[in-house]
């Protein structure tokens, strides 16, 4: 089958589960079946009033779009329920969308402990090669090939897109950002996992998903990455000072240590007094999106 033959079977199998409006946009939920992760998944995504032709003189707009990953044992609706963007997101005209964070189903491989670091809610957004978890936890493809060109098809979205994430999904974004430049306006994060390779939670993962081989896990590592970016997408990192998990598993300090070496610079905005929760990522997301705004709407 081909690329555009699968991406358009995919696309008519979209289901909207549910629609609510916010700020005279709307904010839905949509399922479908993933040939990547072979499972059925589920993206949420907010369409900023220029898009559903509530806007100005009521215009049907196509505009750009932040994806946002979300972290560690989250899904699809953490993110648009406690982040609060949706208010800046529909005064600049900019769609969000938000995935799952893993693959799910009753015939997916799980954490043989439930642990809340590995396995389901925990995709890591890299593609695995180890079983029983290449069957389907491919999300780094799923993110690419699946869900942004459904998103373009089916929604009054632009081609311009940018990528923000916290903490695992922190880390997505930086990967996927770094490594496909070219997609990617602007890269953004809330206490991302800078270096997984030397933290107990990237450790545990890629073992599982990606084996022993510990040359093949610095392709989803983004202080191994942005040594050796050509193209420098402007990127801008928050991290709570007081957050747990900072020194043990979220290292900023080996990123900022990597970008040095590529002469790569980072805005890191490290705020005293700040954790790792959603009240911390609700207290600056809007200057998050003021700042992929100006790349995204850029002529």
């Amino acid at each position: 089958m081909s690329n555009e033959s699968s991406t358009s079977k995919q696309i008519e199998e979209l289901k909207r589960v549910s629609q609510t409006l916010a700020f005279n946009g709307t904010l839905s939920q949509y399922s479908h079946y993933s040939q990547h992760n072979n499972c059925d998944m589920r993206f949420a995504i907010y369409l900023p009033p220029h898009a559903t032709g509530a806007g100005i003189e009521g215009k049907l707009e196509n505009v750009p779009v932040i994806y946002w990953l979300s972290g560690l044992s989250c899904t699809d609706e953490n993110f648009m329920q406690k982040a609060g963007a949706l208010k800046m997101a529909a005064q600049l005209g900019i769609a969000i969308v938000a995935p799952d964070t893993s693959p799910r189903g009753e015939d997916v491989p799980d954490d043989p402990d439930k642990a809340y670091d590995f396995g389901l809610g925990a995709g890591f957004y890299l593609n695995a090669t180890q079983p029983p978890f290449d069957r389907n936890y491919q999300m780094y493809d799923y993110i690419l090939k699946e869900l942004i060109p459904a998103v373009e098809a089916s929604f009054a979205v632009s081609s311009k897109k940018a990528i923000s994430g916290h903490s695992m999904g922190g880390h997505g974004a930086l990967t996927i950002g770094l490594r496909n430049p070219e997609v990617f306006t602007s890269i953004s994060a809330f206490s991302p996992i800078c270096n997984p390779v030397e933290c107990p939670w990237g450790i545990k993962a890629f073992t599982h998903y990606l084996g022993d081989n510990t040359d093949t896990w610095t392709m989803y590592d983004a202080s191994h990455l942005i040594k050796k970016a050509n193209i420098k997408t402007p990127i801008l990192i928050d991290q709570g000072a007081d957050d747990s998990f900072l020194k043990s598993e979220l290292k900023p300090e080996s990123l900022l240590k990597a970008a040095l070496i590529n002469d790569y610079t980072i805005q890191l905005n490290m705020r005293p007094g700040y954790d790792h929760s959603y009240y911390f990522i609700s207290s600056f997301i809007e200057e998050h999106i003021v700042f992929h705004a100006q790349f995204l709407q850029a002529v």
